[in-house]
């Protein structure tokens, strides 16, 4: 028998092993939190954003942009719960990704296709209420019997205004937001303001050295827009300007005092128009449906430019993709036979050009293709007088040689590549069958080659419809066409015309300009998706 006296105490079970330390299992968050230095790095960046967002919050929702309010709302919610949470660690990664991708791809895509159905553009870029605000003031002159008033010029902040003493000798004051009221604020002494609590007044030394801001300030006399404003030609007095324009808003009609025109608000073009048709040169914005995609074909100011640039812009991206690659072809294969020495080094100097910047290339050659001071003409064509960027077909290959000279490295580069990837044992078995240098090529290297480029000479071709550095930096789309209705140059290609509608001269056209870009990027699709179901037959040789 075995005495069992001696033997230990059993326990039951054996204790459980401690909890990793400073980790809580219940409790608050705060309590769950480890409070490692990571987690005060986290906890500072994250304030940071939240600032941020509620800075964001505050400045739209001053100016009544909701949907900015309530984007950066749920992103800040969004934010804060995925970066201290334990369960979405995948999402840390992705959240900004996705926050960025939202606001500056879909975002823009949607504001694009938006503004393209509307008519936004100078003239059209607001609500009627400012309209008829911007017709009343654009009309405001000082009449003949117009009663002045005593006037102080007040500053508060950066914000300027102007106190009067009214008929009845009490103070009014206000800014160029604000029409005048009554105050009871101001001192008046002598029929004249001279003290504003909370504002500073201006001395005449003062008023004179910010005297384009004081003669150019309007001050609404009241609210309604009919009554005009309070203007100052020297500081210290007051006149009132009204409109010659009338506001009937009753009637949705503008009339001119001075000569009878009533003019009709007419909400489907957003302008006033009159009875003969002539509208006021301020409207407002108005949904206008497929109107400036229509006008691209139809208005005859518009679609004889249109067609020219179309046509131009296919030809520079088929050629520049042609000679770009024909020439980077050429070079790898004479670069590829064994024969060659140095090989390394010359790669080495073909692919300087694609070394430098883009823009800064097609400056330099700006200023090499100068007419009278150029190193083009200047050197080495001895002091000729070629006007290589002012004439229009010479620009256009101009633009043409600088192209080739950015992009055929590129080419080079895919097609060495591309061809140290075909087997010799092919070439082996052309020699066998007695095939020619250039039927090796024509139906083994080019093949061959075609299948691993086909997809990147594609969307070289779409890089190259939509080229706008080279071509803007370069010639700026010139040299213009004079004779054409619209601001339009011999060198522009489908993207420079829509910067320039959007952006050029006076009269900018934004809906049109969203309008032809939704166009080129239909016309790139159409083209990259046909191309590429064309090169699945490529597919077949491997």
């Amino acid at each position: 028998m075995t005495d069992t006296s001696t033997r230990p105490a059993r326990t039951d079970s054996p204790a459980p092993p401690p909890g990793p330390p400073g980790r809580a299992t219940g409790g608050s968050w705060w309590s769950r939190q480890e409070m490692t230095r990571g987690f005060w790095v986290k906890l500072v960046l994250v304030a940071l954003v939240d600032a941020l967002g509620v800075y964001g919050v505050l400045a739209a929702a001053a100016l009544a942009q909701w949907g900015i309010v309530a984007f950066l709302a749920v992103a800040l919610v969004v934010v804060n719960v995925v970066y201290f949470s334990k369960r979405m660690m995948p999402a840390k990664y992705l959240v900004p990704g996705l926050l960025f991708l939202l606001v500056y791809q879909v975002f823009v895509v949607l504001y694009t296709g938006w503004t393209a159905f509307t008519n936004y553009g100078d003239g059209h870029n607001s609500t009627q209420a400012d309209a008829v605000e911007a017709i009343l003031v654009q009309n405001e002159t000082r009449l003949p019997d117009s009663p002045s008033y005593p006037l102080t010029v007040i500053l508060s902040g950066d914000e300027l205004g102007f106190a009067v003493v009214d008929t009845e000798g009490e103070a009014q004051v206000g800014t160029a937001d604000e029409p005048l009221h009554r105050t009871d604020d101001a001192t008046v002494e002598g029929g004249r303001v001279t003290a504003v609590e909370g504002w500073e007044t201006l001395q005449f030394a003062q008023v004179l050295e910010r005297q384009d801001e004081v003669f150019a300030l309007r001050v609404p006399f009241s609210d309604d827009p009919n009554d005009g404003s309070v203007r100052t030609p020297d500081g210290s007095t007051g006149y009132v300007y009204v409109s010659t324009m009338e506001w009937d808003e009753a009637a949705g009609t503008i009339t001119n005092t001075a000569t009878g025109d009533v003019y009709t608000a007419d909400q489907e073009v957003g302008s006033f128009v009159s009875e003969d048709g002539t509208e006021l040169g301020t409207g407002w914005k108005v949904f206008v449906g497929l109107d400036n995609f229509t006008r691209v074909f139809s208005d005859s100011t518009l679609a004889g430019p249109f067609v020219g640039v179309l046509l131009w812009t296919f030809a520079f991206a088929i050629l520049s993709v042609a000679t770009t690659f024909g020439l980077g072809l050429f070079m790898a294969i004479v670069l590829n036979h064994p024969k060659v020495r140095g090989r390394k080094v010359y790669r080495s100097l073909l692919i300087v050009p694609y070394a430098f910047p883009a823009f800064l290339t097609a400056l330099v050659w700006q200023g090499m293709l100068n007419r009278d001071f150029g190193f083009v003409n200047a050197t080495l064509l001895g002091g000729a007088s070629i006007p290589w960027l002012t004439d229009p077909w010479l620009a256009k290959i101009a633009v043409l040689v600088v192209n080739l000279w950015l992009g055929f490295p590129y080419m080079f580069l895919i097609c060495t590549g591309a061809l140290q990837s075909i087997p010799q044992e092919i070439y082996e078995a052309g020699k066998i069958d007695g095939a020619k240098p250039w039927r090796m090529f024509r139906s083994l290297t080019m093949p061959l080659l075609l299948v691993s480029t086909a997809p990147l000479l594609i969307s070289s071709f779409a890089f190259n419809f939509n080229n706008f550095n080279v071509v803007y930096l370069l010639t700026e789309g010139g040299p213009d066409d004079l004779s054409a209705p619209v601001d339009v140059g011999a060198t522009d290609i489908l993207i420079t015309f829509v910067y320039r509608l959007a952006f050029g001269g006076v009269n900018r056209q934004y809906g049109l300009a969203c309008a032809v870009s939704i166009l080129i990027f239909l016309i790139v699709a159409s083209i990259s998706a046909a191309t590429f179901r064309k090169t699945r037959a490529l597919e077949d040789l491997i």
